[in-house]
């Protein structure tokens, strides 16, 4: 059984638990596998998270996040043309956005000890973190999850033998902070939701 299917179960469009997995909570124990600490990671950082079992429920989530957001026929952020298919389906503007409410992009990968959102020039082309939509939707798959930065760095060098990418950065804050804390000085909070597509 699939670790993502102990903790979310199957899908049932008219379960309410279906419809809202990201409320699910469970603790973190010591030696728990790198899935595990990184969906906990992340839901502490504000993150959330919607495991998808196929690509039709990628589809059903992002629509549902467009819905919930009145996002339909509005415009959006996206460098990735893989990427463009599921825009235009849902009649979402993406070329010359004048005034995009969120961004759509894959990530190079989830880094489990943190709880981050690794991207690169490939997903984001320059920009800086705060120069993003406040509202950002990411499309990942569970073999992407990988334990510290320092590994995320080793997997974009194998990866990119040539042309290899830029502004190799993190998001980790997904909420406000409601006191000051000084960890996350300099850091602009995004509201981020994770489609996690099981493909192990």
């Amino acid at each position: 059984m699939s670790l993502f299917k102990k903790f979310f179960g199957s899908n049932n469009p008219d379960s309410e638990e279906g419809k809202n997995k990201e409320n699910i909570d469970f603790s973190l124990e010591n030696d728990a596998p790198l899935e595990e600490q990184f969906i906990y990671n992340f839901k502490k950082n504000g993150g959330k998270f919607l495991y998808c079992e196929n690509e039709s429920e990628v589809k059903d989530h992002f629509e549902n996040i467009l819905e919930e957001n009145d996002w339909f026929e509005g415009e959006a952020l996206c460098y990735e043309p893989n990427l463009f298919g599921i825009l235009e389906e849902n009649k979402i503007v993406f070329q010359n956005a004048n005034n995009p409410s969120f961004l759509l992009a894959n990530c190079e990968n989830l880094i489990a000890d943190e709880g981050s959102i690794l991207f690169s020039s490939k997903q984001i082309k320059q920009n800086k973190p705060n120069e993003l939509p406040t509202n950002i939707i990411i499309i990942a798959t569970t073999s992407q999850i990988i334990e510290t930065k320092s590994d995320g760095l080793s997997v974009i060098k194998k990866k990119y033998i040539k042309d290899y990418p830029t502004n190799i950065t993190t998001i980790k804050y997904f909420k406000k902070v409601v006191e000051e804390d000084f960890t996350q000085y300099g850091s602009i909070a995004k509201n981020l939701y994770l489609l996690l597509l099981e493909d192990l």
